[in-house]
C-alpha cells in the first residue's frame, strides 16, 4: 500500500481564491456560497472556512493581492483569533479590478512590472505583517517581462536578502518551462527564488518532473488547483470516479489523495468555498491509495493544451 502522508494536515493549506471576491471560475462554488455575496457575507464565509481548517490542523493559508478582499479578510481573522502559528503565502502581479461585481468583462489585470511590485509589496506586507512567510510572482510564464527587467530583479533581490522567501506561481501548458527559467535566474550570485506554486492534478500532471526537480533541489513546492477548479469534484473522469467508488469517498478526496501521494508536494492547497466542501476534502487525509489506484488515476491525464483551453473557457460566476 501507498500511504498519502504522515500527519497529512501538516501538508495542507487553504487557498482563498474562491472566498475573497464574489466571482470566480471554480465549478461547484456558486451553489454553496451565501446569497447575496456581499462583502460581509464573504468575510463571514472566509472566517468559517478558516476556523474549520485551523481546527483540523491546517496552518498554511495562500492568498494574493488580486483575490479581492482576501488579504484583508485573512488579516482580520488572524488578528481576531490570535493564531501566531499560521503562515501565509501571497502573490503580486495581478490587480483586482472588478470592484465587487459578478457580471463584468474583466476581473483582474496582470502586470509583472517594477511599478506593480512597488505598489503591491508594501500593501501586502502591511496587512499581513509577520504572518507573511512566502511572497510569489503571480502566474509567471517564460515570456514574462520579469526575466529581462534587471531593475525589478534587483528590487526583488533586496526583499529576498531581507529574509523573505520569494517564489513563483505558474500557469498554462508550459509550466515546466517557467519553472526551469526561474530556477536559472540568479541575482547577486544566488537564486532569486526558493519556492514554486504550480497546478498539478489528476487531469494535468505535466509539471510533475519539474516540480520534483525543484523539490529535490531545495525549493518548497506548493500545489494549486488540485481539483482542477472543481471539475474533478463535480464531473470527475471515469478513473477518478472508479477509485472513489471503490473506496466509498467523494471524487474530491481521491483527487486530493492523488496529489498527496506525490512525495515532492510539500504543501497541497485546498480551494474550498464552504465548510462542507472543506470537510469532504479532508477525507483525503485518511485515504490510502494502493498501487492499483495510482495506476488507474494516471489514466485520467490528458493533453495539457486541451486542459488549459478548457480552463480558460470557464466562466466567472
Amino acid at each position: 500500500m501507498t500511504g498519502v502522508a504522515n500527519a497529512p494536515t501538516e501538508r495542507l493549506g487553504v487557498g482563498l481564491a474562491a472566498l475573497g471576491r464574489p466571482a470566480y471560475i471554480n465549478v461547484g462554488r456558486a451553489e454553496v456560497l451565501p446569497g447575496p455575496r456581499t462583502v460581509q457575507a464573504m468575510r463571514e464565509r472566509t472566517r468559517q472556512v478558516l476556523d474549520a481548517a485551523y481546527a483540523a490542523g491546517i496552518r498554511h493559508v495562500d492568498t494574493a493581492r488580486s483575490y479581492g478582499s482576501a488579504e484583508l479578510f485573512l488579516s482580520e481573522w488572524l488578528r481576531e483569533r490570535g493564531h501566531a502559528d499560521v503562515v501565509v503565502s501571497s502573490k503580486w502581479g495581478y490587480a483586482y479590478v472588478a470592484e465587487w461585481r459578478i457580471e463584468t468583462e474583466v476581473h483582474e489585470v496582470k502586470e509583472h512590472s517594477l511599478e506593480r511590485f512597488r505598489q503591491q509589496w508594501p500593501a501586502t506586507r502591511e496587512v499581513l505583517g509577520e504572518h507573511l512567510g512566502l511572497y510569489q510572482v503571480h502566474s509567471l510564464t517564460r515570456d514574462s517581462p520579469l526575466f529581462g527587467d534587471t531593475e525589478l530583479q534587483r528590487e526583488l533581490a533586496r526583499v529576498r536578502d531581507s529574509g523573505m522567501l520569494l517564489g513563483i506561481s505558474t500557469t498554462g501548458a508550459a509550466q515546466a518551462d517557467a519553472i526551469e527559467a526561474a530556477w536559472d535566474l540568479r541575482v547577486g550570485g544566488e537564486q532569486l527564488f526558493g519556492a514554486v506554486q504550480s497546478t498539478w492534478n489528476s487531469l494535468e500532471p505535466s509539471a510533475g518532473k519539474a516540480l520534483r526537480h525543484a523539490h529535490e533541489g531545495g525549493w518548497r513546492v506548493l500545489v494549486k488547483e488540485t481539483l482542477a477548479n472543481g471539475r474533478l469534484a463535480v464531473r470527475p473522469p471515469a478513473p477518478v470516479a472508479s477509485v472513489a467508488g471503490r473506496h466509498g469517498v467523494g471524487a474530491d478526496a481521491v483527487a486530493l489523495a492523488h496529489v498527496l501521494a506525490q512525495p515532492w508536494a510539500d504543501t497541497v492547497l485546498l480551494g474550498a468555498a464552504s465548510v462542507g466542501q472543506l470537510r469532504s476534502n479532508l477525507l483525503a487525509c485518511s485515504l490510502r491509495l494502493e498501487e492499483r489506484d495510482l495506476d488507474e488515476l494516471a489514466a485520467a491525464a490528458g493533453d495539457p493544451a486541451t486542459y488549459w483551453g478548457e480552463r480558460s473557457a470557464l466562466p466567472w460566476h
